[in-house]
């Protein structure tokens, strides 16, 4: 399946593209908690924090929030103060969705008890997760050869909770052990509300391309919602996979942290055919709300997730390379705030617009 952004054959204009494709649905049900625009947030190790989170819910069009992934067994550890910082959120994010990990039924269950206490929409297990350290503990992607266990972790979830149950998986371990359906019609079977597939093996990682088709084997295999993740870059993509696969939904990750706008323009894609690009004053609105988000709410190491976030948030920007040297030189989070003010005001002018 060829996605907008790699078809250099692609239809000439964007109106014309726009008869052609399905727009992403106006809303989906996930166990009777409505989504509205179908349109989620990927859980992101080291992104979808408390901060970033509200900060993409207030720029508009993002139907569903998720929390990065956090241990169950850190849940469970009244010290575990990472876990704890993982899972705090504001009235404002609602609906949000808190995204657990772990190989133990048990501590599993727990874990989402404690979750639905804590007032989440939903609850959400990460069977996606590449990294060794998360595979090595029989987390994330590391279940998905073991079809069973995972089985025992539905059930046990499932009955320990009324909030929505939700999974995210990949196709499988490599292209020879691709078991995403086989896992989608267990989740149907064992009660979820909803599966979300990255269309990637976990032997894939983050490279090469995502395998839209088989998001539409999946939507083919079960009645439950389908969420669609993987290489949606642009509306027209999402349209696109929403076309191909019959997705009910779909997820948005890395795309996210280098254009947080893709969900408004999403929604204005789906309403219009059309969607509005940011303005060189549009981002440096953008970036400075998110920094001083990060400065208000006392996060810890501001300095460090604003350096992180620096080389997505100028990608495209004339002279951005100058700012990011300025950024990673700064050693204060109000440092950084300054030079970035100094730098888009030096080209902008002072009398910059701050609404976005």
């Amino acid at each position: 399946m060829r996605k907008y952004w790699d078809n250099p054959g692609r239809a000439a204009s964007v109106a014309g593209a726009a008869a052609e494709l399905c727009p992403v649905p106006a809303s989906v049900s996930l166990g009777g908690v409505t989504i509205a625009p179908a349109t989620v947030l990927a859980p992101m190790a080291g992104v979808t924090d408390t901060v970033f989170r509200r900060f993409i819910r207030n720029l508009g069009g993002c139907g569903l929030i998720m929390t990065e992934f956090t241990s169950a067994d850190g849940v469970l550890r009244a010290k575990d103060k990472k876990a704890k910082r993982y899972l705090h959120f504001y009235e404002d994010e609602h609906p949000i969705s808190a995204q657990l990990f772990g190989s133990n039924p048990d501590v599993m269950a727990d874990a989402a008890r404690m979750v639905e206490d804590l007032g989440f929409d939903l609850v959400d297990l990460n069977l996606g997760c590449p990294a060794k350290k998360v595979v090595k503990c029989n987390g994330g992607s590391g279940l998905l050869r073991d079809l069973p266990a995972i089985g025992k972790i539905f059930e046990a979830v499932r009955a320990a909770v009324k909030i929505p149950f939700t999974v995210k998986f990949r196709a499988g371990w490599n292209d020879q052990e691709i078991v995403c359906v086989q896992l989608a019609k267990m989740a149907e079977a064992c009660g979820l509300c909803a599966v979300a597939l990255h269309a990637r093996t976990r032997e894939q990682g983050y490279s090469g391309t995502a395998r839209w088709e088989w998001i539409s084997a999946i939507k083919d295999a079960v009645k439950i919602p389908v969420i669609g993740n993987g290489d949606i870059r642009t509306p027209e993509d999402a349209c696109a996979m929403v076309t191909q696969t019959g997705c009910d939904a779909v997820m948005i990750g890395r795309t996210a942290a280098s254009n947080p706008w893709i969900f408004r323009q999403i929604a204005q894609y789906a309403a219009t055919g059309r969607y509005d690009h940011s303005a060189e004053s549009d981002r440096y609105a953008m970036i400075r709300t998110y920094f001083s988000m990060l400065i208000e709410e006392q996060f810890p190491d501001a300095s460090g997730k604003m350096k992180q976030f620096a080389s997505w948030f100028t990608h495209g920007v004339p002279g951005g390379a100058a700012l990011r040297k300025t950024i990673y030189e700064a050693r204060e989070a109000p440092e950084i705030l300054k030079r970035v003010e100094e730098f888009f005001e030096a080209k902008l002018g002072a009398g910059v617009v701050t609404a976005q």
